[in-house]
């Protein structure tokens, strides 16, 4: 599969660099050495044997070929492994390898140990798009816009709230991403440490503080909430993103215009429209989300494992887990730089605010008038002067002022503040100072 050219671009690339091939060796060494560090101290292992280990171990040339050729036969990574890196060791060393642990032990610590740069990486991602949209906020909380329902213009709403939004969707996942523990994973054969009796606990919570890991309540071989919660919260990133690149290319659009991606010498570029200037920043965003979705529905099916040792439904999580992860740092990374970058044209705003000539303040207008008129006289003043408006390009608040049924019955000032965009933007400045306040506090 030619991953560079169809799943890397989507991916971040030091994620990427972060996570291959050797990245997992390393931490399946990590945490094979961990174990037998642990084990020394509690005297299961002669002392001096964890760092003779090390000092072979860290020196060797690790096979990855052969231990990728190895999968087929074993059916997961640390079979081959344990087996090539044993092999490394000197006799007198061997049988202290690997003991007392099984191959899902290897590669779910290692997992873990994988995801934990990356958790770190997406909260620094997520902070930075925080702070860039606090100021797109800040900028625009008065800038008033058309608010638009099922896709049509409806009333006016300012842009800072509609950043506010974004800033919230994002934090919300931060926050909830902050909470996700990477438990070690140590249970042995079928997770009740057989033959080292109260020693496989103790060795388990050493594990997990020797390689800056959580510490589970018990072995969780099938018991995979920590997977669940983690893909789960991935994918809500990925929806917080993709809700930020949707608006974003919907506002991008030709007859809309009202804002663009930030512009770079060859970004956005046609392979045949010289003129074309695309969202490919929103595009990748949505393009990685929608991969986090797949991704996390083969999480959430194999949540549910036989017994003490998934066939299949372990094996199912590995690439989806880790595709996630370098899927959604990604899309942030598209994020962050749209939201700092973000071109806003508000003169385009006020335009398309007067595409309706005026109808979309027919709302407020019928409110004004319905004490006099009634209600549904005033509705029908209100659209029918909308329609005079936007077929003659007369400006509202002048067609209504002529309108016989209002003419001489309402006061003209009222009638103009009925009729501007501007007054009828109901708590969209108080809820950007609100949501600037939350974001804050945490």
């Amino acid at each position: 599969m030619p991953s560079a050219f169809l799943k890397h671009p989507f991916m971040s690339q030091r994620a990427v660099a972060e996570s291959d091939d050797d990245a997992m060796v390393g931490a399946m060494l990590a945490f094979e050495l961990a174990l037998a560090e642990v084990q020394e101290a509690s005297g299961a292992v002669p002392a001096g044997v964890s760092q003779q280990m090390r000092e072979q171990l860290e020196r060797a040339n690790v096979n990855v070929a052969e231990i990728s050729e190895g999968i087929a036969s074993g059916g997961n990574v640390a079979i081959p492994f344990v087996k090539q890196s044993r092999a490394l060791l000197a006799d007198e060393l061997k049988r202290y390898w690997h003991q007392g642990a099984t191959s899902q032990d290897v590669v779910d610590s290692a997992l873990m140990l994988l995801l934990k740069p990356r958790l770190a990486a997406l909260d620094n991602l997520l902070l930075r798009c925080r702070s860039a949209a606090t100021a797109l906020m800040e900028t625009h909380i008065d800038t008033p816009m058309v608010g638009r329902t099922l896709m049509q213009q409806a009333l006016p709403i300012t842009f800072g709230v509609k950043v506010a939004h974004w800033a919230i969707g994002l934090e919300q996942t931060r926050r909830r991403l902050s909470a996700i523990e990477l438990p070690v994973q140590f249970g042995g054969a079928v997770g009740v440490h057989s033959g080292w009796d109260n020693l496989g606990l103790e060795w388990m919570d050493a594990l997990a503080e020797r390689l800056g890991l959580a510490v589970p309540v018990l072995p969780w071989h099938t018991d995979r909430y920590p997977i669940h919660a983690l893909g789960t919260a991935f994918d809500a990133v990925a929806g917080a993103a993709e809700k930020i690149a949707l608006d974003v290319s919907l506002l991008t659009q030709t007859e809309v215009g009202e804002a663009s991606e930030p512009s770079a010498p060859g970004m956005g570029e046609s392979s045949s429209m010289p003129h074309k200037r695309n969202p490919v920043r929103s595009a990748l965003i949505r393009g990685a989300a929608r991969q986090v979705h797949g991704h996390t529905s083969v999480l959430i099916n194999a949540a549910a494992q036989p017994l003490e040792r998934g066939l299949g439904e372990w094996h199912a999580e590995w690439a989806p887990l880790m595709e996630s992860a370098l899927l959604v740092e990604g899309a942030l990374e598209q994020v962050a730089v749209l939201l700092e970058g973000l071109e806003v044209y508000p003169e385009k705003m006020q335009r398309n605010l007067a595409a309706t000539g005026g109808g979309i303040m027919a709302e407020p207008v019928a409110r004004l008038l319905a004490p006099t008129l009634g209600v549904e006289r005033a509705k029908a003043v209100s659209a029918e002067a909308a329609e005079t408006s936007r077929q003659a390009a007369r400006p509202y608040s002048e067609v209504l002022a002529e309108h016989p049924d209002v003419k001489g019955v309402v006061d003209p000032e009222s009638l103009r503040n009925a009729c501007d965009p501007a007054l009828y933007l109901g708590s969209s400045a108080a809820q950007v100072t609100r949501a600037k306040k939350w974001l804050a506090a945490q």
